[in-house]
């Protein structure tokens, strides 16, 4: 697994690349008859678990940024978030002329063109980032600067004025305009959880109203449109070339017991007690022939804390069944740093699970469980670039 940094290789200038540290590291992948997973990280580094090297966004895109705040993911309390370009603007050619998308793609095409003759047999994957640290999910649980602690439920991220415009548009489209003016205004704070607040409480929680089912299917599906955009210029730009395709969605196991499932909701997976979030996710990904990756399957019930509620194998075996379902391939890495037997006896058990009479089988990917191994990937091509 290596992440191939956007904040490193177009660092300078717009359509500028600098492959040079990349084409040492696949080389010597190759020398070794190692195989390459490619991770277009899009997202800024540090900050996150298992950030070891702080890596931001390429510096033109910072000075979008700083000239335009509302380019960044924002929390109802105006509070900015760096990690990734809100998708509010995925459309918009607000990146010196082109739109995030045309950059991602623009991207995607130039590691094509420049390792074109090790797709397929030493390059064989590349995992498409949509999001922080890489994953199809809104920055709802930032930990930097120690805004959210686990378990909190995270806040939605829905403020940037891109976001908001969206939200205007889909409320009055549904005949009820006064819900667009702005997102859950009772929805509690990062470090809350669902029965402190009035919106993801059990009884009477706005999240099972009519409003509620409104703006969380608004707030999800522009997730899944997200994806959608992006996976359609990835699938186009790698076909033929014998390299498969991936996302990674992040496994949001606290809460679970509960019936709002409340930071799956910030976070941008719709999933309930009464509504299966996770299906949608997957049919996306099956149109494009990507693999589902899944993080968490490491984790075992009751090794977390309970009064929580975390239900990281029921998670697994919820999302498990939808990839079924949904007929896509389900990948799966663990969530946190695990060296112990344990673990990988549950890695192994979560990589055959049977539901339903049949069986499934996950492909495992250990990179966080080598993350010595990352941290010296990522800190090399650093090294490497200058």
């Amino acid at each position: 697994m290596m992440d191939v940094w956007w904040g490193l290789v177009e660092r300078d200038a717009p359509g500028t690349y600098n492959w040079g540290g990349y084409t040492e590291l696949i080389e010597m992948a190759k020398s070794h008859g190692l195989k390459v997973q490619a991770v277009m990280s899009f997202h800024h580094c540090g900050g996150n678990v298992g950030d070891s090297v702080t890596i931001p966004l390429p510096k033109w895109a910072v000075e979008e940024i700083d000239k335009d705040p509302d380019l960044e993911y924002t929390d109802q309390w105006g509070r900015r978030n760096h990690e990734y370009v809100s998708l509010g603007c995925d459309t918009l050619p607000v990146l010196k002329g082109r739109t995030p998308v045309q950059c991602y793609a623009d991207f995607m095409r130039a590691f094509r063109d420049n390792f074109k003759h090790l797709l397929g047999h030493t390059i064989v994957e590349i995992q498409v980032g949509m999001g922080p640290a890489g994953e199809l999910r809104y920055p709802s649980y930032p930990e930097q600067n120690g805004t959210w602690k686990f378990p909190g439920i995270g806040a939605f991220q829905c403020y940037d004025k891109y976001m908001l415009g969206s939200l205007k548009d889909a409320a009055e489209a549904s005949g009820k305009p006064r819900w667009g003016s702005t997102g859950p205004t009772d929805a509690g704070h990062y470090n809350n959880w669902p029965e402190d607040t009035r919106f993801f409480r059990k009884e009477g929680g706005g999240w099972n109203s009519p409003y509620g089912e409104f703006f969380l299917s608004w707030y999800s599906q522009m997730l899944i449109d997200h994806g959608e955009r992006i996976l359609t210029s990835a699938k186009s730009i790698v076909e033929n070339t014998g390299v498969k395709i991936s996302v990674k969605v992040a496994g949001i196991h606290w809460h679970y017991g509960t019936r709002s499932h409340a930071p799956e909701l910030t976070a941008g997976y719709y999933n309930t007690r009464f509504r299966d979030g996770y299906l949608a996710i997957a049919q996306m990904l099956a149109r494009h022939n990507a693999i589902f990756n899944f993080t968490c399957i490491e984790m075992r019930d009751h090794e977390q804390p309970q009064d929580a509620l975390c239900a990281p194998e029921k998670l697994v075996r919820q999302v498990a069944l939808a990839t079924q379902k949904a007929q896509v391939p389900l990948a799966g890495e663990n969530a946190l740093p695990r060296y112990d037997e344990i673990a990988h006896e549950q890695i192994l058990k979560a990589s055959f699970l049977n539901i339903d009479g049949l069986q499934t089988t996950e492909r495992y990917e250990g990179r966080k469980g080598c993350s010595q191994v990352k941290e010296r990937v990522q800190e090399a091509a650093v090294a490497l670039m200058h």
